[in-house]
């Protein structure tokens, strides 16, 4: 029995095609995850508050947005945590990022003082040692743009963060993020 030869069909190949570019975009279009990097720590002042001092910082952060898409995000609150408790907060102000690209924040900080005054034994001992173990945490919420439409997202971050507290050299850091998209 002979075999009958087909010869070239454009429609298969345009389906071809179109199943590879599918493919292709629902592979590289998938959410990723955005990265903080902690760059640097900068005394900006001291505030006094009766009979303390609170601590102003600026928090410079490196931040790469590796999707495709660009996202507006809300303005959030960092929560500083130091042996357990909260030691102060950060202020994330409201704004977006191009498709991937990373951009440098920096963002205003501060360091209560009665928070530091309970903790002052173990901050001796941090200074002696010239190492600090700090943990932050983040909720940001915001839109991302695919086409005409805008998906919501949360991004969820918990950094860990060994700083020098005397030079305020960040020495060790470990970041996590993760991300939730609303399809609703």
């Amino acid at each position: 029995m002979a075999l009958r030869q087909r010869g070239w069909s454009w429609s298969s190949a345009l389906v071809g095609a179109a199943s590879a570019a599918v493919a292709t975009v629902v592979v590289l279009g998938r959410p990723r995850d955005p990265t903080f990097h902690l760059i640097s720590v900068t005394l900006s002042s001291f505030r006094l508050n009766l009979p303390l001092l609170d601590v102003d910082l600026i928090l410079t952060i490196h931040v790469t947005n590796p999707n495709l898409v660009p996202i507006h995000y809300a303005s959030a609150t960092i929560s500083i945590f130091y042996a357990g408790s909260r030691l102060g907060s950060a202020l994330l102000h409201a704004g977006s990022q191009p498709a991937m690209s990373c951009q440098l924040l920096h963002l205003p900080a501060r360091l209560y003082g009665l928070e530091l005054a309970h903790h002052i034994p173990r901050l001796l001992a941090d200074a002696a040692r010239r190492q600090m173990t700090l943990d932050a945490s983040v909720d940001i919420s915001g839109t991302a743009q695919v086409l005409w439409w805008a998906h919501r997202f949360s991004v969820h971050v918990d950094s860990h963060v060994v700083v020098d507290p005397i030079f305020l050299d960040v020495i060790e850091q470990e970041n996590h993020s993760e991300t939730h998209l609303f399809l609703s």
